[in-house]
């Protein structure tokens, strides 16, 4: 599959994740804002009932008082009569007035009577005057519209009184806060809402006439507000302030059952990019793997074509009177043994990344007498290129417990980046040194080459990661070479470091532990 396939695959891919979330989370905020609006209103709904049934008691109150005192002032009146005029009053000569005044709310739990009785100024019999039946209809009307007038204009100072009066009492007077503390709850309950509350009452002021026993206060949020007594004056006007604790919660658990979703959706957009990044790191694996195969197969050849040259030099007679002759041809053959078992070292650093775990036959090993053979046997490539290579193995503790071709292989994968990076202009100087320090033992290999730079030098040890060189395009590789070199070192619990500056040079330090302190 083409890159650009798999990036437009993956940008519809991701573009699709992204808005489905985006979706999903535009969906709870819009159903957060939704289920918000409903509670206030339900809670509004509930202020407004609570407060009017407060209103309503009040109401029952002021009326039930004013029927007592005027039923009273009524019998004192009689009374008074009788004993002025001694005249005697026949029950049948008294009518019981039944006046019913009912106070009512949604609920249907206010109502009362009002029983009054009155002196009739009505017979019980109409005696005939003379008069026709709808003249004496009239007059009963006259009568009773009379009356009504009469009732009405009690009623209506009572209303008057209970407007103009009872806003003069403080509301700790006024207001029964355990009754209001039920018709909150009452209210509440028959709107849907049963989570905890707190209430208070304060005055237009804001000063606190009254707070329930669990009230704590912890700021403004999730509280709302209402009049208690809408009809009267701005100045004597209360409220009662409603703050629910555990609002937020109650809201989002309606919307609890689609954080999972969105969740699950991430965890997926997130499998999703970790998948194009695989796919693009296979991707890269595998043509690195082809471009390694195809080079292997040259280089391969090109010894093998050699060393078959070589032998069949040597089948002629005269190459064996040639002791000279005799000698550079074997020299060649083991030259190019010596590149074919490079390259198969090559392919089992290959080999070994894939398996992630390398096969290591520890022993002892003197540091100072192998870095002394590689450099020996390196000495000669080297000086191919007009260099030079020093040493200077100081280390007085060069024991150390490796597996000594892989180690071999480690020393030589540093050299031969010293070469592949010299300059191309001027003499390369290779130095390789050894010491100890604080019971470790330490080995660097410098090199006066092209150097690397700041940004480079943190990736050099990834594998596959190759240092951009520029103009210079002689530089054979397959980036395997300082990661194999780093997963060695750590395999065998030391630690390697590099310091570079751009057009002088590079230095490799490596730190093993020690085996014998002698």
């Amino acid at each position: 599959m083409k890159k650009s396939t798999i990036w437009i695959l993956g940008i519809v891919m991701g573009l699709s994740f992204l808005s489905l979330i985006y979706l999903q989370v535009s969906y709870i905020e819009e159903m957060v804002k939704m289920r918000r609006e409903q509670f206030e209103e339900s809670v509004q709904r509930s202020l407004e009932q609570a407060c009017r049934n407060i209103e309503l008691v009040e109401t029952r109150k002021y009326l039930e008082e004013d029927a007592a005192a005027t039923e009273k002032a009524a019998r004192l009146s009689r009374e008074q009569a009788q004993n002025s005029l001694g005249a005697h009053v026949t029950e049948e000569e008294v009518i019981e007035h039944t006046q019913h005044y009912y106070v009512s709310s949604s609920n249907g739990l206010n109502g009362f009577e009002w029983k009054m009785e009155v002196r009739s100024s009505v017979p019980k019999t109409i005696i005939s005057t003379g008069k026709n039946i709808p003249q004496t209809s009239r007059a009963l009307q006259e009568i009773l519209k009379d009356r009504y007038v009469y009732q009405r204009a009690l009623l209506d100072e009572v209303v008057y009184n209970i407007l103009y009066t009872a806003s003069d009492k403080p509301l700790n007077k006024r207001v029964n806060f355990k009754q209001l503390d039920a018709f909150l709850k009452t209210e509440l309950l028959s709107n849907g809402i049963d989570i905890p509350y707190h209430f208070t009452v304060t005055d237009r002021d804001g000063a606190q006439v009254y707070h329930c026993p669990d009230y704590t206060p912890d700021g403004s949020e999730n509280l709302y507000s209402r009049i208690l007594f809408k009809n009267d004056p701005p100045s004597r006007m209360g409220m009662v302030n409603v703050h629910f604790p555990t609002m937020d919660s109650y809201i989002f658990s309606s919307v609890r059952f689609m954080i999972p979703s969105v969740v699950f959706t991430f965890v997926l957009l997130v499998t999703f990019i970790f998948t194009i990044y695989i796919i693009f790191r296979q991707k890269k694996l595998t043509e690195i793997k082809n471009d390694f195969i195809n080079n292997m197969t040259h280089e391969f050849k090109t010894p093998i074509s050699t060393i078959s040259l070589a032998a069949q030099m040597l089948q002629d007679p005269a190459v064996g009177k040639s002791p000279a002759m005799f000698q550079h041809i074997s020299s060649v053959i083991n030259d190019e043994t010596k590149r074919l078992r490079f390259q198969v070292e090559k392919v089992l650093q290959m080999s070994m990344f894939e398996r992630q775990k390398a096969s290591l036959k520890m022993k002892d090993v003197n540091a100072n007498e192998m870095i002394n053979g590689v450099v020996n046997t390196f000495a000669l490539k080297v000086e191919k290129y007009n260099g030079m290579i020093t040493s200077n193995l100081d280390a007085e503790c060069p024991w150390i417990f490796v597996d000594e071709m892989h180690f071999t292989n480690v020393i030589f994968n540093l050299l031969d980046n010293a070469v592949k990076y010299k300059k191309p202009e001027g003499e390369l100087h290779l130095n390789v040194r050894t010491w100890n320090e604080s019971g470790k033992l330490y080995i660097s290999i410098q090199d006066n080459g092209i150097g690397i730079k700041k940004e480079d030098l943190k990736k050099i040890f990834d594998k596959f990661y190759r240092v951009h060189t520029g103009n210079l395009h002689d530089v054979k590789g397959f980036g395997l070479g300082l990661a194999y070199v780093k997963k060695i070192i750590q395999d065998h619990k030391g630690t390697i470091r590099a310091e570079s500056e751009l057009n002088v040079g590079t230095k490799f330090i490596i730190v093993l532990p020690i085996l014998k302190n002698e």
